[in-house]
């Protein structure tokens, strides 16, 4: 094998998490170094055997085969990655390291790539193959942005089986040298779209500009990669003339290739039948709610069924899987009776696909949404999709705008005026910018059992359910 010893810059990120662990489980010697902050990776690393270097320093890549760093933590100018290049230990980004991987580079296997892009749902339709994949016993290798999932483990695993399964990230490679989409990195063999939409308005200006980032992907692709769109998504209908590829499409419109019918949605639940160009395939299920997975499973079934699962192998691997750490993943009780849920939803899109989906499944509950926005730039530039989002929550709380590490703050920009704009048109929301001061309303509301309460966004409002749930008086 080419590398014996590989360190991470940015251990802890959800994108670096799987990696480190495969190399691990690839019998790799991992090291990797991160701040002090608690992230939600913390206990899967710990679990995985792999301790974390606090803080960054020259002595941390001495006698290091490769450096894979991010965007975060100075991403190429990092101490690290600066004095790796001095010593001539080789670098490289964590979103090429991931298409190193699939190819065997790194791990000196070659696999059957499967790629899930989009915009939203990577993670959810990332997981469920890997799920079904692992259910019928092809111990899939996967990669999976987030820190575990019920069905699998931790969110990264080096298998046996053909299949590396892993998220494709429109994001840049490095924001500041290398505006690459991650994506580009990968050269699968089956390619997923879940949807387009305008998610990071500080790389792309325009949801034309992410739409041709996914066309200029798929048109790099070899001419067999198979490739599986949402054609409910207007954006991708529109591309697929010109993939120049072998094209199934899913959805619930009657003109995709595979269709989704008869749904019925309960509290953690959503089943529902499946047809491929009118001919009924099977009735499936799913532990987790909402017409939005529903959508992220048949991609996951028209994906692995055209790669020849049976219809009985896709439904048994569906019904083992229960959602994703971060995706409405329900954390407990206060003592007043309220369910809490936490969601990693951060973007307009997502915020109302979420909230619908709780709705439908718990109709005669108030939701009380603390949602936390995430970074200044897309605050700014969807702030009026922000203001409409919300329509399905009894109450939303407003916490300061989560800063990404790559960002300047920006004054024209903050929650206090998203709140203020929203209370025009939704009658009960309130700006508390702080944790301790979300704790502190909860605590002296204390809702009774016939309230959701969902924490939501992309930054570390997650700790606040965590306390609510751990804390003397809710415990």
């Amino acid at each position: 094998m080419k590398y014996k010893h590989i360190h991470f810059v940015g251990i802890k990120g959800v994108g670096m998490t799987p990696l480190a662990i495969i190399a691990k489980e690839a019998k790799i010697k991992v090291t990797g170094s991160d701040i002090e902050d608690t992230f939600i990776t913390d206990a899967v690393l710990k679990t995985a055997g792999i301790s974390v270097q606090k803080g960054f320093s020259k002595d941390h890549v001495v006698n290091v085969d490769l450096v894979i760093f991010t965007g975060a933590h100075g991403g190429e100018a990092n101490v690290e990655v600066v004095e790796a290049k001095e010593r001539g230990i080789a670098t490289t980004t964590q979103g090429q390291a991931v298409g190193m991987f699939m190819k065997g580079e790194i791990l000196g296997k070659s696999f059957t790539g499967i790629s899930v892009a989009g915009s939203h749902g990577k993670t959810t339709t990332t997981a469920m193959i890997a799920t079904i994949l692992k259910e019928n016993k092809m111990d899939p290798s996967y990669v999976i942005g987030t820190s575990s999932v019920p069905s699998l483990g931790a969110s990264g695993h080096f298998g046996k089986g053909e299949y590396f399964v892993a998220e494709a990230d429109e994001y840049a490679t490095e924001p500041v040298t290398d505006k690459t989409a991650k994506l580009f990195w990968q050269h699968p063999a089956y390619a997923v779209i879940t949807n387009i939409d305008l998610d990071h308005p500080d790389l792309y200006p325009t949801e034309e500009a992410v739409s041709d980032v996914f066309l200029q992907w798929i048109q790099s692709l070899s001419e067999d990669t198979l490739v599986v769109v949402c054609g409910d998504d207007q954006k991708l209908k529109n591309l697929i003339p010109l993939f120049e590829k072998r094209v199934v499409t899913y959805g619930f419109s009657p003109t995709n290739t595979y269709q989704i019918t008869r749904i019925h949605i309960s509290e953690n639940q959503t089943f529902f039948s499946v047809e491929k160009e009118g001919v009924m395939l099977g009735r499936f299920r799913i532990g987790v709610s909402g017409e939005h997975n529903a959508l992220n499973a048949t991609g996951a079934i028209a994906l692995l069924y055209e790669a020849g699962l049976s219809i009985e192998q896709l439904q048994k691997g569906l019904t083992a899987f229960s959602g994703s750490k971060r995706r409405s993943e329900y954390i407990g009780r206060l003592r007043s009776g309220a369910m809490v849920f936490d969601d990693y939803a951060h973007h307009p899109t997502e915020i109302v696909k979420t909230l619908q989906a709780f709705k439908k499944s718990y109709p005669y509950y108030k939701l009380v949404c603390i949602f936390q926005p995430h970074t200044y730039s897309r605050t700014k530039k969807l702030f009026e999709q922000f203001k409409n989002a919300f329509s399905d929550a009894t109450e939303v709380i407003l916490m300061d705008i989560y800063a990404s590490l790559r960002e300047e703050p920006d004054p024209s920009v903050s929650s206090r005026l998203l709140a203020a704009s929203m209370q025009a048109q939704h009658p009960r929301v309130m700006y508390l910018p702080q944790a301790l001061d979300v704790i502190k309303y909860i605590d002296q509301k204390a809702y009774p059992d016939s309230t959701i309460v969902i924490t939501m966004g992309a930054g570390d409002v997650y700790k606040i359910a965590e306390k609510l749930i751990k804390s003397k008086r809710y415990g």
